[in-house]
């Protein structure tokens, strides 16, 4: 019976690959992953398992979703053991539910393996925690991947006036509308904020400013790239334990 295996790679660093990701990366018949997985992670593959490359990057994907899903259970149909590989977790903005239910409806058995999202170990590598005590409470996580087409954006700004700490993900090409409109809601401009680029990886790289200057200060910044907002970030100057290419 074939059986299919969507699966979270972590952030980046290999080492944040959970065993049982690992377990199943190694007895698979073929891999189906995205760019944000880390391609080390295909090395752990048995010889003969096939590898299909459906990465997204902005303005270029190898293919749209909607043939993401027919290819996973197309391959499901040939081979037993499909594992579908992600970057961090399958379910938090990586359209592993869409997939899942692609497959049910299908009547094809899957499995849904979490990975570490970088949405919280990202922000660590950082030195930065998105709860601490007296500082915050709570996190909103975000994706900021909005296309510059829309005429309205669907992120609830208002919702975020008194929040304690907010993750955007993929969002670095809409960070100068992120901070127009945080303040926009009330943000101070000197509220903290951080750019995180290829975190936990030997090339994350971190600028930390204010929504005032950040736009500014991370224009240089390549993707990947994480945008945390809050005052935890200034708790970075006691945490930083990674380097990177700070």
């Amino acid at each position: 019976m074939s059986r299919v295996y969507l699966t979270g790679a972590g952030p980046g660093d290999i080492e944040l690959l959970t065993l049982k990701a690992l377990r199943v990366i190694k007895e698979a018949d073929v891999i189906i992953y995205d760019r944000l997985a880390n391609p080390d992670i295909l090395k752990e593959a048995k010889n003969g398992c096939e590898f299909v490359y459906v990465g997204k990057e902005d303005g270029h994907h190898i293919m749209p979703q909607d043939q993401i899903n027919e290819t996973i259970y197309q391959n499901a149909l040939k081979y037993n053991k499909v594992v579908r590989l992600k970057g961090g977790d399958p379910f938090v903005f990586g359209r592993g539910g869409e997939e899942g239910a692609y497959l049910k409806e299908r009547n094809i058995e899957f499995e849904i393996i979490p990975g570490i999202t970088s949405a919280v170990s990202v922000p660590a590598y950082a030195g930065i925690p998105v709860t601490h005590r007296g500082v915050a409470v709570s996190f909103r996580v975000v994706t900021a991947h909005e296309s510059p087409n829309k005429k309205e954006s669907q992120i609830p700004w208002d919702n975020y006036k008194t929040d304690d700490t907010i993750v955007f993900l993929m969002g670095l090409h809409n960070l100068s509308k992120i901070s127009k409109k945080l303040i926009g809601i009330g943000k101070p401009s000197n509220y903290p904020c951080a750019v995180i680029s290829k975190g936990t990886t030997k090339d994350q790289k971190v600028v930390v400013g204010t929504l005032g200057d950040i736009v500014e200060k991370a224009v240089d910044m390549p993707t990947p790239a994480l945008i945390i907002v809050g005052e935890v970030v200034n708790l970075r100057e006691q945490l930083q334990w990674f380097k990177g290419n700070d």
